[in-house]
């Protein structure tokens, strides 16, 4: 992956669709700002996918690491697995 190039809201919108096929052909992402903050990116959807998948693999490792330590402490009242992503899922939105 390339370096991100950096570009107003201004310049994306004069220019999406070069921003899009950059982002896909180059995969070159681009980072939005607005009033000189960065606002969003935008990356090529395989990207995208990767890193959900990614994430989805680490929140799954962590919640298995939870519950072995709650099972290895004898916990009561312990919850399932499928409880406690249900759980971290609604505080986390």
């Amino acid at each position: 992956m390339s370096e991100p190039v950096i570009e107003s809201m201004a310049e994306v919108r004069s220019h999406l669709a070069d921003v899009i096929d950059r982002a896909r052909r180059d995969e070159t992402p681009t980072i939005i700002t607005r009033r000189g903050r960065q606002e969003a990116v935008v990356i090529d959807i395989q990207e995208y996918q990767r890193l959900r998948d990614l994430a989805e693999q680490v929140e799954e490792a962590w919640l298995n690491r939870l519950a072995d330590e709650a099972e290895s402490e004898g916990a009561e009242g312990s919850v399932s697995l499928e409880e406690m992503a249900a759980l971290l899922r609604d505080q986390h939105g």
